[in-house]
């Protein structure tokens, strides 16, 4: 929020202000997810793709149950990527050992590079808007998206925070 809405009581906010949290919440996404669409254009690959490289990568051996939970897309869309990712020999699925029914996915050297490349520039992106708003406000950015997320999304958001696989 700019100096000029800092004395507004956040407790009663107008239409108009939640309007414009919402448009903040559109263009911020737009600009967030620029530099991977750039790296990722002329590629078979889009966001989807790149979710699931991040998720993957953030939490190496996680089984296909979890990461569909996580993305919150259907099993045939996920299949599709994956598949995708698996051929390109970005991803590796392994099978599970205490379930030889469950698969587990790890990045591959070469899905791990691009997982790198996509995301440097989201988190250069996401330090210096850290930096210029400060402590306070990331703290407060942090409480508003987990107040936006259901409790099963808390859930695995915590889940992933705390190094779970």
């Amino acid at each position: 929020m700019s100096d000029a809405h800092s004395g507004e009581s956040l407790l009663f906010l107008t239409d108009e202000q939640l309007r414009q949290g919402i448009e903040g919440m559109f263009f911020a996404y737009r600009g967030f997810t620029s530099a991977p669409d750039q790296i990722l254009e002329g590629s078979d690959y889009g966001r989807a793709h790149h979710r699931a490289l991040h998720f993957i990568g953030r939490s190496p051996g996680m089984n296909v149950n979890r990461l569909l939970a996580i993305l919150g897309v259907t099993k045939q869309s996920l299949n599709r990527v994956l598949r995708t990712l698996i051929e390109d020999e970005m991803v590796e699925s392994r099978v599970g050992h205490a379930d030889k029914r469950e698969r587990h996915l790890h990045l591959t050297e070469k899905g791990a590079a691009l997982e790198t490349r996509l995301s440097e520039a989201q988190r250069a992106q996401m330090r210096a808007a850290y930096r210029k708003a400060g402590p306070e406000a990331v703290a407060g950015f942090r409480q508003v998206l987990e107040a936006m997320m259901d409790p099963e999304m808390r859930r695995l958001y915590a889940g992933l925070r705390e190094g779970g696989a």
